[in-house]
């Protein structure tokens, strides 16, 4: 336990400090921007970026990913803040935690291996596109002294890390805030900065429990927004730590991922925070300037506040250029870009899964709902072709037996083609329905069955089924009805 201990939290010091002070220094106008979304004032993101950061980084299961406030979550809050109020949307946040928490211990975070590739990479793909069209409005109707300082952001990112010695011990996204900033404050250029998204608080958070009252009527206020939150925010934290464990080459645990993100939206809504999960672009940031360990977020979550309170006026003068050229960098190295080479090599189903997810996430902006699409079009994908690997095979062992030998999966999408195999029609004593190299999965599959051995019989055919494995048998047995005479003679008297 010890050495687990050390390993998340010194083995890479250096490398989480300077990775912890980049990501803080981003989390700033993102906090800011998430709130005006929310229509709650810029602290409130704030305070929330930094309890969640703090909290998940001491609680969660994935060391190196940073959570905060989100653009998804907050735009689930709208409605909620406009009609009720910041007191209502505390409390969703507490109930959001509670609900998390719960899916912790019900280990819903295993539901991730249903989640293929296809939609993994169209995630990745729309969030990159996303990230980008967020920084647009930074680039629009501006002079340009904002171009020019992108450029020489970008530049110093990708240049900087070739320089001997020194490009590798130091975070290129961090120099270039620092040199940015520098060049802006010396010039004195009059380009919009991080003091102008919103007012930085200027005291710490205090604890806050939210002024509702504690009845049936704020329980149904709060809870269709509390269940959206939590349900967006698993999500987005499951599909990000993915995509950190693949960056990292190394594995996450996603039920102790849902109860850490639980706990840490509670403390968020009792410091007077609202709700957040993990963020993809700041976790990329994160490891990409060196974060491995919990530190790193640790020390995001620390510096931010830190940074908002007591440095404020230093803050305040970074220029949004500098930060949009960090997430332009950011979305670049986000892209999946073999992904488009592949668009070749891949079968059409897979491209078009992931095709699906991206349309869908860019246009509705919702993470949540890209996913489900993408998942809900693998799985159809998938049953439909694993129901044309049922074959049945027929052959005539003398002049009046048949056997029938069924080979593949039967289960919904192949039902329909295993009845149509079968020749009710032709004039024999006795079928044989071998299904030694079949299996049946559900319900649908067992009815069936059921039908063709009611259709044979009532053309007067004795029938045998033989070779059922154990799991078949087991299904068959509970809800088959072919072996009950009674059943049999119901159905046959219906006909």
């Amino acid at each position: 336990m010890l050495e687990k201990m050390k390993l998340d939290w010194l083995s890479n010091v250096r490398g989480d400090l300077l990775a912890g002070i980049v990501v803080a220094l981003a989390l700033i106008p993102e906090a800011i921007a998430f709130s005006i979304i929310a229509g709650v004032d810029p602290k409130v993101g704030l305070y929330a970026s930094f309890c969640i950061a703090v909290i998940i980084a001491i609680v969660g299961g994935r060391p190196g990913m940073i959570s905060a406030a989100t653009g998804a979550m907050a735009l689930l809050m709208v409605t909620l803040v406009k009609d009720h109020g910041l007191e209502y949307l505390l409390a969703a946040t507490l109930l959001t935690g509670v609900f998390q928490i719960i899916a912790g211990y019900f280990k819903l975070g295993s539901l991730m291996r249903f989640v293929s590739r296809s939609v993994v990479t169209g995630f990745v793909n729309a969030l990159a596109i996303l990230i980008f069209m967020a920084q647009l409005p930074e680039l629009t109707n501006v002079t340009w002294h904002v171009y020019a300082m992108t450029a020489a952001g970008l530049g110093i990112i990708y240049l900087f890390p070739y320089l001997p010695v020194i490009g590798k011990t130091i975070p290129s996204p961090l120099v270039c805030i620092v040199v940015l900033t520098g060049v802006a404050i010396s010039m004195g250029l009059d380009i919009r900065n991080v003091g102008d998204m919103g007012q930085l608080p200027d005291t710490l958070p205090i604890f806050l429990w939210p002024d509702v009252p504690l009845n049936f009527d704020t329980l149904m206020i709060i809870l269709p927004y509390s269940v959206g939150l939590a349900v967006v925010g698993l999500l987005e934290s499951m599909m990000t730590a993915t995509i950190v464990d693949d960056l990292t080459d190394t594995t996450s645990d996603k039920n102790r991922e849902c109860k850490g993100q639980g706990i840490a939206n509670i403390g968020a809504g009792l410091m007077g925070g609202m709700a957040g999960c993990a963020m993809i672009g700041q976790s990329i940031i994160n490891v990409k300037s060196g974060g491995r360990g919990r530190l790193s977020t640790f020390a995001a979550g620390t510096l931010l506040i830190i940074m908002v309170v007591f440095m404020d006026e230093w803050i305040k003068q970074i220029p949004m250029a500098a930060l949009v050229a960090v997430m332009i960098m950011v979305s670049i190295g986000t892209f999946s870009w073999s992904s488009i080479t592949d668009l070749k090599k891949h079968p059409l189903s897979t491209n078009i899964v992931m095709i699906s997810t991206v349309i869908v996430v860019v246009a509705t902006h919702n993470l949540a709902i890209g996913v489900l699409v993408g998942v809900l079009l693998a799985t159809l994908f998938f049953a439909h072709k694993i129901g044309r690997f049922m074959v049945v095979k027929s052959e005539q062992s003398t002049d009046d037996v048949r056997i029938y030998q069924v080979v593949g999966q039967v289960f919904f999408a192949s039902s329909e083609e295993f009845i149509e195999s079968f020749d009710f029609k032709e004039v024999v004593d006795k079928v044989v329905i071998d299904l030694t190299l079949a299996h049946f999965w559900d319900i649908t599959a067992v009815y069936s069955l059921d039908k063709v051995v009611i259709k044979f019989k009532r053309e007067g055919a004795e029938v045998e089924v033989i070779g059922m494995s154990e799991a078949t048998e087991t299904i068959v047995d509970k809800f088959g009805v072919h072996n009950d005479p009674k059943e049999v003679e119901k159905l046959m008297a219906g006909h």
